[in-house]
């Protein structure tokens, strides 16, 4: 059920003022201490950001895909990395316990994920499974009622922090593909799991990714979401509903991006005039905004389809495909604008170009899009 109108305005003002007065003025120092600080992230589980997605009984905001859209599109108008603190409770850490789960399950995780008590993390990605995610080679081995798992994961997402993997493991070796991989609850206390080390990254310095090591990790059967052999299944709807939210994140980054772009060029003169008023900045500008737009009513558009309950599988990769790819240009564009200026640390274009990189690759590359729209729009016949 969405929001009433006022409720709705005024978590989307709370978020945006909160992203604008706390968030903007420290993204400098996260990037340079490599870390969010502590009262910030406190802050953020006061909001409820932690528990956008989760149902209310649960002690979550129960957004819909719209609502989400909208939230997170003001927290894309700073730096990714305050998103990611929070971004897999709200989306792939959550989604499958939220949608596949059991009573038992959902009562005994939901809550703390709502709080920001738990923090969660999707363990698809593999040395050699990335964007051909049925390829998975972790295994879980039955034996008696715990599964016994063993593999790595990597590139894991909040990975140090988390109290909960979500874990795609082969339960049956027999079968190839998707088919034969399921998903697993692993509480991080578990004996025999490892983190590495945080993985130092072009952007988004202040969230950390990690590889996950599975060494006989026993885990109950009773841990599993879904039925067995049906982990692809979860995997792509929680990706499904994930797309749109990096789409929006990547359509707010673009327009702060475009805002600053903006204000910059009415203040930066040469030749005696304002840059604004030369026609080829104009063209930048032009391109930027018309494209951030589309883009904007692309993602709308598709989220509020998945709300009605239509299928969206090629709402949900185009719009990650076209968002993210968008957004990609308007940071070169903004680069370009200020020029010199763009390309040193004080004015955080170049960071924000850094950053926007990672959205073209995770939650499917853009190749993996096109191929999804593709074979979508081959199906629907045009």
């Amino acid at each position: 059920m969405a929001l009433d109108a006022e409720t709705r305005t005024q978590l989307l003002d709370t978020i945006r003022r909160f992203a604008t007065e706390r968030l903007r003025p420290i993204e400098a120092q996260v990037a340079e201490d490599d870390k969010i600080p502590d009262d910030i992230l406190e802050e953020m589980k006061a909001l409820g950001l932690f528990g956008l997605t989760i149902p209310e009984e649960y002690g979550g905001l129960n957004l819909n895909t719209e609502e989400e859209c909208l939230a997170i599109l003001e927290m894309g108008r700073v730096s990714p990395a305050f998103r990611s603190a929070f971004g897999t409770n709200v989306g792939i850490g959550s989604q499958g316990l939220v949608m596949f789960g059991t009573d038992e399950q959902k009562a005994k995780y939901l809550p703390g994920i709502a709080s920001g008590e738990i923090v969660t993390s999707f363990c698809l990605t593999e040395p050699e499974a990335g964007s051909d995610s049925g390829s998975v080679q972790t295994r879980a081995t039955r034996d008696g009622d715990h599964y016994v798992l063993n593999g790595t994961k990597r590139y894991i997402t909040n990975a140090a922090r988390a109290g909960l993997y979500t874990v795609m493991a082969r339960t049956d070796p027999e079968k190839k593909g998707g088919s034969g991989v399921s998903s697993i609850l692993v509480e991080r206390g578990t004996p025999g799991i490892t983190v590495g080390k945080s993985e130092n990254k072009m952007g988004q310095k202040g969230a950390h990714i990690h590889d996950v090591i599975f060494d006989n990790v026993r885990v109950p059967v009773a841990n599993r979401l879904g039925g067995e052999g049906e982990g692809f299944k979860v995997a792509m709807q929680v990706l499904d509903r994930g797309r749109f939210h990096v789409a929006a994140l990547a359509v707010g980054m673009a327009e702060r991006l475009i805002a600053d772009s903006v204000a910059y060029a009415q203040e930066r003169k040469q030749f005696g005039q304002p840059i604004s008023s030369f026609q080829l900045i104009q063209g930048m500008i032009a391109d930027s905004k018309t494209e951030a737009m589309a883009a904007r009513a692309l993602l709308l558009d598709g989220a509020r389809k998945r709300d009605l309950g239509e299928p969206v599988v090629l709402e949900a990769a185009a719009s990650k495909y076209y968002c993210t790819e968008m957004v990609g240009r308007v940071a070169d564009r903004a680069v370009q604008i200020f020029g010199g200026a763009g390309y040193v640390a004080d004015h955080g274009i170049e960071r924000c170009y850094r950053d926007v990189r990672i959205f073209r690759i995770y939650e499917g590359t853009s190749q993996i899009q096109q191929v999804i729209v593709a074979r979508e729009t081959m199906k629907q016949g045009g």
